[in-house]
């Protein structure tokens, strides 16, 4: 029970992974309406699209990004490419789409933003092909 309550970690590289993942199947997830060109005739219809030069493939550029990122972080590899991608689009998400509104309306994406931050500064770790291909590297 001390340990619970203690300030320090437990559990981290294996919770870590743990998260990485169904952070990285929950942008798959988002990501597949890529391939429902009906879903993204609907998206590219938004107002905040219909400004764009080509609405179309915005839409099919965010959830392809969506699709991408994931799939990196889900099987950590390229973890911190994976990261970068997913921060860029949510920002977008967040900031154009939803009009920053991150404190109560887009929690979401801005969420992902926070959570992919977090593994870009941690990396990959456990059970991720970063580790099989470059090695555990250092911690600091």
């Amino acid at each position: 029970m001390r340990k619970f309550f203690a300030a320090g970690g437990f559990w981290q590289e294996d919770g870590l992974a743990l998260v990485r993942i169904a952070v990285g199947l929950q942008l798959v997830y988002h990501g597949w309406e890529v391939f429902n060109p009906a879903q993204m005739k609907a998206y590219a219809a938004w107002e905040t699209f219909k400004q764009s030069a080509s609405p179309l493939f915005m839409v099919y550029l965010g959830k392809g990004s969506e699709l991408i990122a994931g799939i990196l972080l889900t099987l950590g590899l390229l973890t911190r490419v994976g990261c970068l991608i997913t921060i860029g689009t949510m920002l977008y998400i967040t900031f154009i789409i939803g009009h920053g509104k991150f404190w109560y309306e887009d929690q979401h994406p801005f969420l992902f933003v926070m959570l992919a931050l977090v593994f870009l500064v941690t990396g990959g770790g456990k059970w991720s092909a970063d580790a099989l291909l470059f090695g555990k590297g250092q911690r600091n």
